[in-house]
């Protein structure tokens, strides 16, 4: 396809936009799961959320290498955390992709069992942190239209929404592992 004038700008774009989209879907395969009965889905969440680890790489490479070698500030990694350190949009974008690096290198299953269950949800919860970040990134590096960021934003507060409705009605309703075993309509232990 035609790249136009600025192809870098182009491939970094696009690379970017790619990672947030992958990012967004792999969120919403919870919801869809439980809405839709299509337990399959769930196979597919960590592979996704590796496509988006994967185009984050790719998009803070090109970024990196445009900075460096293109704007002729030679390779030098000082430049790259100067530019992270100045300007905001880059700083919550970097943020993102850190917390992107995190979850990519705890999502095999060694690192379940290393962590704990319990402890590497909490950590994976962090997705949702690096979503809104890669929103905010997205929203402040775009200048004059902002309807395609606030589209991704919309998506995102609902399906953060949907999270948080499903976690308080899980915790509203008492556990079945708590409730006494009930054997001929009776429950065990009571009088």
């Amino acid at each position: 396809g035609n790249l136009g004038a600025h192809p870098v700008e182009r491939i970094t774009h696009f690379t970017g936009l790619t990672s947030l989209t992958f990012l967004v879907i792999t969120l919403g395969i919870t919801p869809a799961r439980k809405l839709l009965g299509l337990s399959p889905l769930i196979q597919l969440r960590r592979m996704l959320g590796l496509y988006a680890f994967f185009y984050a790489v790719l998009h803070f490479t090109i970024y990196g290498l445009d900075r460096t070698l293109f704007e002729g500030t030679g390779l030098s990694l000082g430049s790259i955390i100067e530019d992270v350190a100045k300007r905001p949009y880059i700083t919550v974008g970097f943020t993102a992709f850190l917390i992107l690096v995190a979850l990519a290198a705890t999502s095999t299953n060694g690192m379940v069992k290393r962590l704990g269950g319990k402890r590497w949800q909490r950590l994976h919860q962090l997705v949702y942190v690096a979503a809104a970040l890669g929103v905010l990134h997205f929203l402040w590096l775009v200048k004059a239209d902002i309807r395609q960021p606030a589209t991704y934003g919309l998506v995102l507060v609902g399906l953060l929404g949907a999270r948080l409705v499903r976690e308080r009605r899980r915790r509203a309703t008492p556990s079945a592992a708590l409730a006494p075993p009930v054997r001929s309509g009776v429950a065990v232990g009571s009088s």
